[in-house]
Formats: C-alpha cells, structure tokens, sequence
C-alpha cells in the first residue's frame, strides 16, 4: 500500500522486529509497567539485533539506513503497547545525535560505540524546572576551572535519567541568551551528580524519568562538545529528527488503538448483536481509521522531504501537531468504545489513553509548533 515509501528490505526489517517484538517484549510488557521499569538487559538484546545503531555510521557500530528503517522500528515496537517503553529504548536517539554533529573522533569512541553497543545508556539533560521548551534560557551553569567545568543546576522530566551513564548536558558557559549555551556529556559516577527523584507519570510507566541535580559537579572539558557556545547549534540540529518521531510514535498509537477498537466491536454483544453491527459503532470506526489513514501518510510524506533534504521546518511541525491530535481523538473513541473496560487496565487502549497525552508535549508542545509554523509561513 506504501511501495513509494517501503522497498522490500524495510519490510524483511519490519517483519524481523514484529518477531522480536513478540518473543522478548510482550510476554513480559505488563509486568514491566507495573514495575515502572524494563530491564537493562533489553538493550543488549537490541544492540545486538542492530536496532541501537539505527541511522549511525558503521564505523562506530552503527546500522547506516534511511529515515523509513527507522519508522519501520518506531511503528513495530509501538506494537508492544508500550510507549514508554520505547522512549526509554529510544532515548539515545536524542542523547547521541549531538556527539556525532560535535564530537570528536575520541568523544565519539568513548561515548557513542558503548551506548549503541547496549553497554552504556545516554540520556538528554536540556528541561529544567523553570525552563522548558525556553532552550535559550537554560541556566544550569558551567564555570571553567583549570581542565574542568564546575556544573551548578537541576534538570527535570529526563528520560532514561534515573540509570543514564551520559547524560549529554545542556549548560551555560556564556552570556544570557542561546549564543551562552553549550553542551557537556556527564558521566552519572562524576561526584556531584545526583538522580534527586524518579518522577512518578500519568503515562510511559515503563519509562525512567527523573529530576537530576549537579552540585559542583566537576566535568573534565574534554567532554565539552565542539565549542563553548555551540550546544544551541547541537541541540536544535536534531529536533526535527524528534519531532517526526514523535509523530510517527502518535499515529502508530492511534493505530494501535484502532485495532483495539475493531477486535473488541466485532466480538462485544449488545442488544442481541455485536458492536459492529451498529452503525454508529461503525461510523465511529470510519472516522478513527481515516484519519489514522491521513496522519500516517502525512508523516510519510514529510519523512521523503527530509530524505531528499529539503527544508522541512514547518512541514515536520505541522504533522506532529496533526497525528498529535488525530492521536488524542482516536484514543479518546477506543476507550468511549469500550465503555467500562476502556478504563480497566487489562485493556490495551487504556494505557495508550494514557501513553498518548505526553506526545503533544515532548519534542516541542503544540503551542511552540504552531510559533514556528506561523514563523515560517510567515502568517
């Protein structure tokens, strides 16, 4: 149905990762939320499938690909029912993109090869307390002395920070503004660095996310990556990569809960008939899958303008905040059609209710995107 988009080696990858998927993953998925944590073993099994290295060069064990075979991987592991669980798996997705535009040879070797190697785990320290989607204005401060940075801060909402090895830090070293900004990898055995809570979620149970604290923290500045002043650079060079992930994350929960939704109206009974026998009960599906339909092609079509490497600012923003909605609304209709056991958590599509709710917020919220497509558009 999308041959414009898939080849035949995504779809061998596809199949291969809905196997893994359903051997490692979903016998033990509802255990994991419970215990608000998946095992670290998880990513060597990954690493070792290849699934870490996705889009990284070979020369650092990667698995060079196109943006697709990492779709493919987003919307496989979503089949877990888990989202948590993949932004855990996936936060070096946003952790390590910085180290590959910044780094040097020897940053990449000692931090990028054992993080795609499954041997260490990267986290991103930018969210603050008092400063969110505000990037420019962080405040978390690094003052150099001598071969170290002296690191003063909190961060918060870190995923994968409770159990981070490198956390790739976003922290002042300059005047007010992005221009000050810089970005240093700490290693969470660095005295000073303190994992202050876990922080309990609505959603992505399966996910650590904690609040961090640096208390004169001292961090070799061979960790500084690129210059002092770049990490604003650093930072923003792969939001769009996230965004679109985010996207994909949105359309594929939604169309998991549509599934959901046609499996369970097609076997409830009510009134001497099943669900789907009902045409409202059917109307409502048609309008879940269509615009499931929609959101997942739009995101395809942006990911072949990012391909090609054309400017896509605006069209990135704008399909996160479309799947984002088409997401919220989708699962909103699951739940509404499953009545009573929408909210039990036996059922599948009341954890994606929940799962669901942090992806118009991670990687830019709604408001900020509209700000930059209204930017661009010139509106």
């Amino acid at each position: 149905m999308y041959e414009e988009y898939f080849t035949e080696e995504h779809e061998i990858f596809r199949t291969s990762v809905r196997k893994f998927v359903e051997k490692e993953i979903k016998p033990h998925i509802d255990r994991w939320e419970d215990e608000e944590l998946f095992p670290v073993e998880l990513y060597k099994r990954c690493a070792e499938e290849g699934f870490l290295g996705l889009g990284y060069p070979e020369a650092y064990g990667g698995t060079p690909c196109d943006r697709f075979m990492s779709i493919v991987f987003t919307e496989e592991m979503i089949r877990s029912g888990s989202v948590g669980l993949v932004a855990g798996l996936g936060s070096l997705t946003i952790a390590m993109p910085p180290v590959v535009h910044l780094g040097t040879e020897e940053q990449k070797r000692r931090f990028l090869v054992p993080v795609l190697k499954g041997e260490k785990i990267a986290a991103l320290g930018i969210t603050e307390p008092n400063t969110g989607s505000d990037v420019a204005n962080i405040r978390t401060r690094a003052v150099r002395d001598g071969d170290h940075y002296v690191v003063n801060g909190a961060k918060t909402f870190i995923t994968s920070g409770c159990r981070a090895n490198f956390i790739t830090t976003a922290v002042r070293t300059g005047e007010a503004g992005y221009k000050g900004v810089s970005l240093l990898v700490i290693d969470s055995a660095t005295p000073g660095f303190f994992v202050a809570k876990k922080l309990r979620k609505m959603g992505w149970n399966a996910s650590d996310t904690a609040e961090l604290s640096f208390v004169d923290c001292r961090v070799p500045v061979e960790n500084l990556l690129g210059g002092e002043g770049q990490g604003f650079y650093g930072i923003m060079a792969n939001f769009q990569n996230e965004r679109l992930a985010m996207a994909v994350m949105a359309h594929a929960v939604a169309a998991l809960a549509l599934e959901e939704s046609i499996k369970y109206a097609k076997n409830r009974e009510a009134f001497g008939r099943t669900l789907s026998g009902f045409q409202v009960t059917r109307h409502k599906l048609v309008d879940m899958a269509t615009q499931v339909e929609v959101a997942r092609e739009f995101n395809y079509r942006v990911a072949s303008r990012m391909e090609a490497g054309k400017d896509s600012v605006k069209e990135v923003s704008m399909a996160k905040n479309f799947a984002c909605q088409v997401c919220d609304k989708v699962v909103y209709d699951a739940v509404q059609l499953h009545g009573g056991y929408g909210c039990a958590r036996e059922y599948l599509v009341e954890r994606l209710y929940r799962d669901s709710r942090i992806l118009s917020i991670g990687g830019g919220t709604t408001e900020i995107m509209k700000e930059i497509i209204g930017k661009v558009a010139q509106f």
